[in-house]
């Protein structure tokens, strides 16, 4: 079966989330991923606004210092986050959330999580996965912490971290202007940056 995943961290930036396909690893991290069993390349790319708040949390990860991005899994219809989405085969997702869990090679049951709009697969940091609905007849689902959003401490990104995430936003057709006004109203980065002080970070 073929199912939509839906990126709005680092996996926006298409040499990025290719990493998790090939088994390569990312500019900027520390780590090799371990690649999918299948390294066929995502049959369609396309762009996607969710209504789930965008938010960086977390202490330290494969980047470095800093948070890296989720989103809350209520949706909040006052709230726009960019994102791309990949046609990719079921047992990719499912490789590509093991990757993003730190666990071995795992099974979802898709057809659970479309019944019941989610499921915890995990206490891992990306141990909740959503299905957000259907395009061009597939399945869209993407993955976010299970914890509740009231509870989140907020921390800004490593720069590599968030210049990967610049890279996917130019691929999607942003400038820079939009692009820092679109940060600058997430937890995680508001907190932290000035205009100046972000273009200089991750530029």
């Amino acid at each position: 079966m073929n199912v939509w995943y839906v990126s709005y961290g680092s996996n926006i930036n298409l040499e990025r989330f290719m990493c998790y396909i090939n088994g390569t690893k990312p500019e900027g991290s520390n780590k090799k991923e371990k690649g999918c069993r299948d390294k066929t390349p995502p049959k369609a790319i396309k762009s996607v606004v969710l209504p789930h708040q965008l938010y960086f949390s977390k202490e330290r990860s494969k980047w470095g210092e800093g948070g890296v991005a989720f989103i809350n899994y209520i949706e909040d219809f006052r709230s726009s986050t960019l994102g791309r989405m990949y046609l990719i085969t079921d047992q990719q997702f499912c490789d590509v959330v093991a990757q993003e869990n730190n666990t071995k090679e795992m099974v979802i049951d898709l057809q659970k999580v479309i019944n019941h709009k989610y499921s915890i697969i995990n206490d891992g940091w990306y141990g909740r996965i959503l299905f957000l609905g259907y395009k061009d007849e597939a399945p869209m689902f993407t993955f976010t912490s299970n914890q509740l959003y009231k509870n989140i401490t907020f921390n800004k990104p490593h720069s590599s971290y968030l210049k990967t995430i610049t890279k996917g936003l130019l691929e999607i057709g942003l400038g820079l202007d939009e692009m820092i006004d679109y940060f600058l109203k997430q937890p995680g980065i508001r907190e932290y940056f000035t205009k100046e002080k972000l273009v200089k970070y991750i530029t």
